[in-house]
């Protein structure tokens, strides 16, 4: 192999795949970068077998052929290179590269042993909106279940309902539902909270649309010259949906940004409570309180007006609730519960038909 490409092509190409590639497999050949022509450009492709990346950049090809080179060598020492071309030569199992004044030799494994690409053939396929597909994945992803006992609760569901498709998320502390687009197939997909954050890793703000494509295993996205290949998460998803309250009692709409102050500010006070904080209505007053204890260093009260309809009280984990209220991108948060052991919902104010909804499991108090 011999080629010719630009170093800031070939850096942000290695630092995209790099990422997956493992020094720690028991093979390793996992750790190392493929580097390959394919149609008059360059090859670059990673896996650790659960998830592969691989993307595609401009090169001047003279001669074809194909190389594996250690990921992190290969990564940071292009990325250190002055701006300009790169020239890549294959001699057997070295890689040599120069590039102005300076000429190295890289030390790979044959790219026969490299892991076969996934490849994957569906019916499904999604054309997704770029920058919704972004806001899913943030309002979605930071509520996956970190206990690996119950790998379902891990990942997020990708799914359908009522001609619609979704992400759904939940650590059974709290629920988070993006609705995304219209559909009218089906699909039930557990997408490996990784793999999500690897999307958005490679996502830049130029990315207009994104194309999903689910079979069976696996799960592919498609982002310009980059394609991320998945396994999905095996089994059956909760059924999240009987968590989400149809009527609540008591209903107030808040200003976001006073939400968050008041929410700050009592949390301040909470540390020694595990972050909790006590969030009372009074329907006779138009406001809500919150509330918090430090044993050792005091306590706060903070007063927010608002068009609450009933009184009642609730005791949430402080943190939960302000990451439940970064989620929410309207400048006004409609706040809904049923009492002190039911689940609290938190939307945006002016949809009806909201797209996004977040809910947070009380403490007992």
């Amino acid at each position: 192999m011999k080629v010719t490409v630009t170093q800031e092509n070939l850096a942000k190409a290695l630092n995209v795949v790099g990422r997956v590639a493992t020094g720690k497999a028991a093979l390793p050949v996992l750790g190392n970068i493929l580097i390959k022509t394919d149609n008059n450009r360059l090859l670059l492709a990673a896996t650790n077998l659960e998830i592969a990346i691989t993307e595609h950049i401009g090169a001047k090809v003279v001669n074809d052929g194909a190389l594996t080179v250690p990921a992190r060598l290969m990564s940071e020492f292009i990325s250190n290179l002055p701006k300009g071309n790169v020239d890549l030569a294959v001699d057997g199992t070295k890689l040599h590269i120069n590039s102005g004044a300076y000429d190295s030799t890289i030390h790979g494994i044959s790219a026969d042993e490299f892991p076969a690409l996934p490849t994957i053939t569906s019916d499904t396929t999604y054309e997704l909106d770029g920058t919704t597909l972004k806001r899913a994945i943030q309002q979605t992803v930071l509520v996956v279940s970190r206990d690996d006992t119950r790998p379902v609760l891990t990942g997020v569901y990708c799914h359908t309902h009522n001609k619609k498709l979704y992400f759904a998320a939940t650590d059974g502390y709290r629920l988070a539902e993006r609705e995304l687009t219209a559909s009218d197939g089906e699909v039930a997909a557990i997408i490996p909270a990784q793999t999500l954050n690897d999307v958005l890793r490679v996502m830049s703000d130029d990315t207009k649309t994104v194309t999903m494509i689910v079979d069976d295993n696996q799960v592919r996205f498609l982002l310009d010259d980059i394609e991320i290949t998945s396994r999905l998460i095996e089994g059956k998803y909760v059924d999240y949906r009987q968590l989400i309250p149809n009527q609540t009692e008591v209903h107030a709409d808040i200003s976001k940004d006073e939400f968050v102050r008041v929410t700050k500010i009592a949390s301040l006070f909470a540390r020694d409570s595990g972050g909790s904080v006590t969030i009372k209505t009074n329907a006779a007053k138009k406001e809500l309180s919150i509330h918090s204890v430090a044993s050792q260093l005091g306590e706060n009260t903070s007063v927010i007006e608002t068009n609450v309809d009933h009184d009642g009280q609730v005791t949430l984990n402080s943190r939960y609730l302000l990451e439940a209220l970064s989620c929410i991108d309207e400048p006004e948060v409609s706040f809904a519960f049923s009492g002190k052991l039911a689940p609290c919902v938190l939307r945006a104010s002016a949809s009806k038909d909201p797209v996004y909804s977040h809910i947070v499991m009380p403490l007992k108090s």
